[in-house]
């Protein structure tokens, strides 16, 4: 990493897909394509807009193709997330400008989640890399549970680079960790960070934490002081895998943001910005939302009182 990277970390904001698609009650599209627009307008550079996925599986998600059209294009990528072939061609179809294609690092997940093993899952690949080679987009190969399953418990770091392998070797431009269980603790986020980037040294990754058991923030600065620059966070803190039992949420953007910023690290993020779109999609959502900024407000008592109604 050069020295004047050092100091930079990207966000890719996964609210859009993760967050809705979680949440128990379908929301509308134009208030999706609010907080996308109010999320773009904080600084948000690429997101997991919206998912190509059975809408029989996963009905919140059944107007990804209403989403995509309604988005503002340019200025940052849109990510829509894949299970297979079928969700790739839809997505770059509705314009996609990146796919994120996700495998579960063991058989019981990967079945519950998409009812296929891994090596069903993994059979895709070629098309789907062939396919986005022709359309030339990039892929991203998603890890999921990667450091832990809630059915098969602990995750070996060769079962992920096994799947890793696979998703490099067909082609993708960079791999997700994701944590989707919030089974990771800040050694074994070290442990994993350390080995990929060791095993896989040209490879952009991204780190995708979980707060199931309220470790994600601890991990993230563990993954940080590890040389990891790229994580995954969900305005409001919202979000959780459907089949990880009573699932948190995912990191807070707008906490993240304010922990990075005040620690001198660049998000390329408005901090009062990403506060007022988390505190615009909790009456969206009709319910308390996990972030813990988007409640207290930044550092300066006067902004806080005038975002949040803090009075010290």
């Amino acid at each position: 990493m050069k020295p004047a990277d050092a100091r930079k970390v990207k966000i890719r904001e996964v609210a859009p897909r993760d967050g809705f698609q979680s949440w128990p009650d379908f929301v509308p599209t134009d208030r999706k394509i609010e907080v996308i627009r109010l999320l773009i307008e904080a600084g948000i550079t690429e997101m997991e807009t919206t998912s190509f996925v059975s809408p029989k599986a996963i009905p919140q998600m059944r107007d990804a193709a209403e989403v995509m059209a309604g988005v503002p294009k340019g200025g940052c990528l849109h990510s829509p997330l894949v299970p297979n072939l079928k969700g790739a061609q839809l997505a770059l179809d509705h314009g996609a400008d990146k796919l994120v294609v996700v495998i579960s690092a063991t058989d019981a997940h990967n079945l519950a989640n998409v009812r296929r093993t891994v090596a069903e899952s993994l059979t895709d690949l070629q098309a789907i890399f062939a396919l986005a080679r022709e359309r030339d987009k990039p892929v991203m190969g998603a890890l999921a549970v990667a450091f832990g399953c809630p059915y098969q418990g602990d995750v070996s770091d060769d079962e992920v680079f096994r799947l890793a392998d696979a998703y490099i070797n067909g082609g993708a431009s960079s791999v997700i960790l994701a944590d989707t269980t919030g089974m990771a603790t800040p050694t074994r986020i070290v442990k994993m960070v350390k080995g990929f980037t060791s095993r896989f040294p040209e490879i952009p990754y991204s780190l995708h934490l979980h707060n199931n058991r309220g470790t994600a923030m601890a991990n993230l600065y563990a993954a940080l002081e590890a040389g990891a620059r790229t994580f995954d966070t969900a305005l409001g803190g919202i979000g959780g895998c459907p089949n990880v039992p009573l699932a948190a949420g995912n990191l807070p953007t707008e906490d993240v943001v304010f922990m990075l910023e005040d620690m001198g690290y660049d998000t390329g993020i408005d901090l009062l910005k990403i506060i007022a779109a988390a505190r615009r999609l909790e009456p969206i959502l009709g319910g308390t939302l996990p972030g813990q900024v988007m409640k207290s407000g930044p550092r300066d008592p006067q902004l806080a009182a005038a975002l949040c109604g803090i009075n010290h």
